[in-house]
């Protein structure tokens, strides 16, 4: 179905049924967008596009909230995205269609699209299949301004500084205890808390209990939200120090996380690889 908007206003033709010559050589083409459905096509001409009939478009991680990157979409680009769930944009120096990944492979796999109150921007939630950045990098944005370690007062002007993105709480502990793990330790120096858990397992298992015990007791002796929230935030640093020594990243968990919405708590608990049973020697 094609659009009644004026094509002036958009300056950007919605799909044709056939592909035309002037789509040789693109690797993402109009074509290869669907016939609007009535309820697509009342959700796209309610965006507020831009002179050149373009959005902004922001795509971000669904697991680790980083901002991958910031784009524009164009109505076509936006309805790409709603039905091959790849992040598409509008390039325009080039004046096209263009699906993140198209020639990389390092697509963006969208997972929901939300847009802004004013309807002029969108925010692409998805999964990365691998960098970003054309520079390698996780995200687009990698280049830190303020702080000891940011473009205006750090010595490293390329502003890649420690942790090298905009990472939100938990990655950031995560980023922090991975640096702890590959610090060296001065002879004669006392290592941190979390070297110390991170060499010794054992201990580190043994913490991760008692803290747990001791969240569980908030609530049993009534010691309030503070209290509560203190010693939860005790529980997730401990496990995801556990973490690090298992080579399990905070994103796995996430995903995982992710993947049981919608899905019965007891059905899902069913469905898991049975635990290998201990054998107890002195019944055989």
């Amino acid at each position: 179905m094609t659009s009644s908007v004026d094509q002036k206003t958009r300056r950007i033709r919605t799909p044709r049924a056939n592909a035309s010559s002037d789509e040789a050589g693109l690797l993402t083409k109009p074509s290869d967008v669907s016939p609007e459905t009535e309820e697509m096509k009342q959700f796209l001409d309610s965006l507020k596009y831009d002179s050149n009939g373009l959005v902004t478009a922001i795509a971000q991680d669904v697991d680790t909230g980083a901002i991958l990157m910031q784009g524009f979409a164009s109505r076509l680009a936006i309805a790409y995205t709603l039905q091959h769930k790849k992040a598409c944009f509008f390039s325009r120096s080039r004046q096209q269609l263009w699906c993140k990944g198209e020639s990389s492979s390092n697509f963006i796999n969208v997972d929901s699209v939300h847009v802004d109150c004013d309807k002029d921007s969108l925010i692409y939630l998805g999964v990365p299949t691998g960098p970003t950045c054309h520079t390698g990098a996780h995200t687009c944005y990698y280049k830190r301004v303020d702080g000891a370690d940011g473009l205006i007062l750090g010595a490293a002007k390329d502003g890649r500084h420690k942790a090298e993105e905009a990472l939100t709480t938990l990655y950031e502990l995560e980023a922090t205890i991975a640096e702890r793990k590959r610090e060296v330790i001065k002879e004669g120096a006392k290592p941190s808390w979390t070297r110390r858990l991170l060499e010794d397992p054992e201990f580190l298992c043994s913490k991760i209990r008692e803290e747990a015990g001791e969240l569980c007791e908030t609530y049993e002796k009534d010691e309030g939200k503070k209290r509560a929230a203190s010693e939860c935030a005790d529980v997730l640093y401990h496990a995801m120090v556990l973490l690090n020594v298992q080579g399990v990243e905070i994103a796995d968990v996430m995903e995982v996380l992710r993947n049981r919405f919608g899905v019965s708590g007891v059905e899902e608990k069913a469905k898991r690889t049975p635990k290998s049973k201990l054998i107890d020697p002195s019944k055989e």
